[in-house]
């Protein structure tokens, strides 16, 4: 199973969600283009560019098909991959955030709010807090703390702004033949769950010109 972290421009930091799956499957981690332990680049800052990274990483674990586990942004990713190859997704488990205007996500700032260092680190993990039911944890995963690439958030944001949600990608997603799970926690807070489209032992590294993975 593939976890596909949030952001844009985080980096894979459920490594407690992970090890739920330890006596079941393989789990690979993974940080995106440019974003937490993979090398700077300058992009390009597209869901196209990152479809095919995820796609490379599927194909450097030697993986004909896949589960895929996206949260937030992440889950968005992952639902653009299963459009794309459906045929190397076994699975698709999607965590969603609130739609726009209903709440923050996490690092979803376009750049506000940037900051260095400590002050930054502390910023973040105020926001990221409303997302946790035991809010503590919030700072265990912003532990370790990398820098936020605002470029690759700001890009991939504006862009789902314009594609995301259209009526197309709704149709698009109806015809989907892989198995799909939306998981949408504002139904634990009494609000309306509304889901967005109608879709029913190796060790970290860095690698030059290649993404982190976990695994």
């Amino acid at each position: 199973m593939v976890l596909c972290h949030g952001g844009p421009g985080l980096w894979a930091m459920f490594e407690d969600v992970a090890a739920m799956f330890d006596d079941r499957t393989t789990v690979i981690r993974w940080d995106q283009r440019g974003c937490g332990r993979s090398e700077r680049c300058d992009g390009p800052w597209t869901t196209d560019r990152f479809v095919a990274d995820l796609d490379a990483v599927r194909r450097h674990f030697g993986l004909d098909r896949t589960a895929l586990l996206g949260h937030s942004w992440g889950a968005q990713l992952a639902l653009s991959y299963t459009l794309a190859h459906p045929e190397r997704v076994s699975t698709l488990v999607a965590g969603q955030e609130p739609p726009e205007g209903e709440g923050e996500g996490e690092g979803e700032g376009e750049g506000e709010g940037e900051g260095e260092g400590d002050g930054e680190r502390e910023q973040v993990v105020l926001q990221w807090s409303a997302d946790f039911a035991d809010r503590a944890r919030a700072r265990g995963t912003a532990d370790p703390w990398f820098e936020i690439n605002y470029a690759c958030n700001s890009a991939l944001n504006t862009e789902t702004k314009q594609a995301w949600g259209i009526r197309e990608l709704r149709a698009t997603c109806q015809d989907l033949d892989v198995p799909v799970l939306i998981i949408d926690g504002r139904a634990y807070n009494g609000r309306c769950c509304r889901v967005p489209g109608t879709c029913p032992g190796r060790r970290p590294r860095t690698s030059s010109g290649r993404p982190w993975t976990g695994r």
